[in-house]
């Protein structure tokens, strides 16, 4: 019941004005010096603004308690046999202790800073797979596309919720925004069976979960929640509604918020894609400076004093973190978004006391890596000029449904060049083709579509090695239709360097870091092919065989091996008959290189992987073949006469930065000392990644992935063993 005789009131402040809306600390400026603290007649609360008082407010839960929070949620009598009256006081945000450490601890596990850390690449790679399937829009909501989009999934994954929980989680989310302000903030009673109808039945779904958990626990956190049997499936279940707002809402609205304060400071933009440490601060100052839940509140235990204003004992108070953020008592320049700030962390959007925010840890690092991603990817997205603000309104927790974002497409290919990509697959099967080959199948653990690649692509694989890591980078064998799963093929070299090795040690079920897809030996399109394999260099040609098929080409495979037991997938080689040669050394010798291309064949490509004496005598064979027949992908660097290094310069033309390659070092190092963005992999000149366009002098090639032909036409090169032409002094290049 509203209590209009409370004094002071600032007539100024409306808590559902667009003025809130557009800024909330800006609009509690406007009222602060003149009333610190005031009485709000609308939400029936002492409404407290300065940062000290704010924080003895938040200090003393014996005299300011959060039992008021949830105890007084009115959950309709139609739906009390779902959700109990009395379990509503037991959210995390309703509780004092000894209850509220119980609650927390429990909680808390789950969102400790090395778990949330251990999360980040998974949410890198989300966020990059979000940005996919968005960016030849050139426009988006880019809440509810992205923001949303990535924090949901995120959250899903952490508590083990598969895709089909995923639209009740998004139902969700607002509505237990709606319940828990309806503790303080009238409900429309339009909305209410609506409201109720989604969270009460999302809270049985989950209760459901919890309890099947408790008998079959697996690794998420509810599964970890619930085997502690500290907490009832109830409190669990409603532990995983708080978790759907807190977890997902309030890190997307912040994200938002960011891309609109970067509008404003696109210099900010540049330096944090230079330095992305800066992320984390951009992501703090956005938060200090619009917090996404605006306020705390809290209710008195007794009759005293705040800020000059008697306060009574019942009284409900809420602290205005927005205005805290920005008291000028406490800050400099506090309405500037500054992302140098000397301690960025230095606010209250995550309250403080025992009830500081538990999700932090879990906010800092997704909002983060978010906005790194998202402007990695589309360094020019901005909102859209005169957007309408598009809120739930609710004053406790504020929505916000929308922000049209546009972008410039050219923004996609840039990226391809400075962002390198990863993600983590799932061994989903394993089979041995050959005697020392395994072949194993990848997935996306959430099932996912896997990125699209075409036959002759190759993906880089992190495999973990006695003395750390490695990175090897072997051939997609599978079919490029199928966006499923992969497959690679790999011979055990048992004098490998390691990696082959510890691939063939993976299991069903083991987790494996893996690039995006990258083609150096991509199939041209052409009425005939002859294609040469030797050993485990059939794994590329494999899906070129069946893209050829497909396209109505006339081919032919030779494949030689050591035996016929060594020689891989000769059983899935059977379907095309007699178009397959197979030439096992110890039946027949050596492939007939010379004899197979004796007479020049017109239009016809050859496409060949193997080791490389294979290719060295293959490039012999078809000498008198027209240039540009042959296209070869190699297991190693193919050897070059050695040359003297001589000192040049390296003008990186995108960068601004100019720097003198020394003999000894390569493009490469020198680009990554000046802290110039340069994707590479291999270090060998053998996987393509780090290609870069030359725009001027001549580059001598030292390579093996481009042509005579490419290296003639001097348009790239690879930065990581190339160098520029003895009678060149300067190259330019595209970085």
């Amino acid at each position: 019941m509203t209590d209009l005789k409370r004094c002071p009131v600032a007539h100024g402040f409306d808590a559902m004005s667009d003025d809130y809306y557009t800024d909330p600390s800006m609009h509690f400026a406007k009222v602060r010096d003149e009333h610190p603290v005031f009485w709000y007649p609308w939400l029936n609360a002492w409404i407290v603004t300065r940062r000290e008082d704010v924080l003895k407010v938040l200090g003393d839960w014996t005299e300011f308690s959060s039992a008021g929070n949830t105890a007084s949620i009115p959950v309709p009598e139609k739906y009390q046999h779902i959700v109990p009256p009395g379990l509503m006081s037991e959210m995390i945000v309703g509780m004092d202790p000894d209850g509220h450490t119980v609650h927390r601890g429990v909680a808390l596990r789950g969102f400790t800073v090395a778990r949330m850390e251990q999360l980040r690449p998974q949410i890198e790679e989300r966020a990059h797979r979000i940005i996919d399937k968005l960016e030849q829009q050139g426009s988006a909501n880019l809440m509810e596309e992205y923001c949303l989009e990535l924090t949901t999934q995120t959250l899903c994954a952490h508590l083990g919720l598969g895709y089909e929980h995923d639209p009740m989680m998004r139902r969700l989310r607002n509505a237990t925004g709606r319940v828990l302000s309806s503790a303080q903030e009238q409900m429309p009673p339009e909305i209410i069976d609506e409201v109720w109808e989604v969270f009460s039945s999302s809270f049985a779904e989950l209760s459901k979960v919890v309890a099947e958990r408790r008998e079959n626990p697996g690794d998420d956190f509810i599964s970890e929640m619930a085997a502690e049997r500290t907490l009832s499936v109830a409190q669990i279940a409603l532990k995983v509604c708080e978790f759907a707002l807190a977890g997902a809402d309030t890190t997307a609205q912040a994200m938002t918020n960011a891309v609109l304060f970067l509008a404003d400071k696109p210099q900010y933009i540049a330096e944090a894609l230079d330095d992305p440490a800066l992320w984390a601060n951009v992501f703090e100052e956005t938060i200090r400076r619009r917090p996404s839940s605006p306020f705390a509140s809290r209710q008195a235990t007794r009759d005293m004093e705040i800020g000059g204003v008697s306060v009574a004992a019942g009284d409900m108070i809420w602290v205005s973190l927005a205005s805290a953020n920005t008291d000028p008592s406490h800050y400099e320049r506090p309405f500037e978004f500054d992302i140098h700030r000397p301690d960025p962390a230095d606010h209250l959007a995550f309250t403080a006391g025992r009830h500081t925010c538990l999700g932090q840890a879990l906010a800092r690092v997704q909002g983060a890596t978010g906005l790194k991603v998202l402007f990695e990817r589309l360094p020019s997205v901005r909102p859209v000029p005169g957007f309408p603000l598009d809120f739930i309104r609710m004053a406790l927790l504020p929505v916000r449904a929308n922000l049209p974002v546009t972008w410039d497409l050219a923004d996609i290919e840039r990226s391809k060049k400075r962002v390198k990509r990863g993600m983590d697959l799932v061994v989903t099967a394993r089979s041995e083709p050959a005697g020392d080959v395994v072949a194993l199948h990848f997935a996306h653990p959430d099932g996912d579509a896997l990125p699209p690649w075409e036959p002759g692509a190759h993906v880089d694989v992190r495999i973990p090695v006695s003395d750390g890591v490695v990175v090897r980078q072997y051939s997609l064998s599978s079919s490029p239709a199928s966006s499923a799963q992969w497959r690679l093929g790999v011979l055990r070299e048992p004098n490998g360097r390691g990696g082959s090795a510890g691939i063939h040690s993976f299991a069903v079920g083991d987790v494996v870091r893996a690039g995006w897809p990258r083609n150096n030996f991509a199939l041209v399109p052409s009425p005939r092919y002859v294609f040469v394999a030797g050993g485990i260099g059939i794994t590329p040609i494999l899906p070129m065989l069946a893209a050829a098929t497909a396209a109505g080409a006339e081919w032919t495979l030779h494949y030689g091996g050591r035996s016929r037991s060594s020689m891989a997938f000769c059983e899935e080689l059977a379907q095309y008959g007699s178009r397959v040669v197979l030439t096992p050394h110890d039946e027949h010798g050596l492939l007939d290189l010379a004899g197979i291309f004796a007479s020049v064949s017109p239009d016809t490509l050859v496409y060949a992987c193997g080791p490389e004496p294979l290719l060295t005598a293959l490039e012999e064979a078809l000498s008198h073949w027209p240039e540009g027949t042959l296209h070869t992908e190699r297991f190693a660097p193919k050897r070059i006469a050695p040359r003297a290094d001589v000192a040049f310069e390296v003008e990186f033309a995108a960068s601004g930065v100019t720097v003198t390659v020394p003999p000894g070092r390569s493009i490469l190092q020198a680009a990554e000392e000046q802290g110039i963005t340069a994707l590479s992999s291999c270090k060998e000149g053998t996987c393509g990644t780090c290609e870069t366009r030359i725009l001027s002098g001549e580059a001598d090639h030292r390579d093996s992935i481009l042509t005579p032909a490419e290296q003639r036409a001097n348009q790239s090169l690879m930065l990581c063993v190339s160098r520029a032409a003895p009678s060149c002094p300067k190259l330019i290049l595209d970085a």
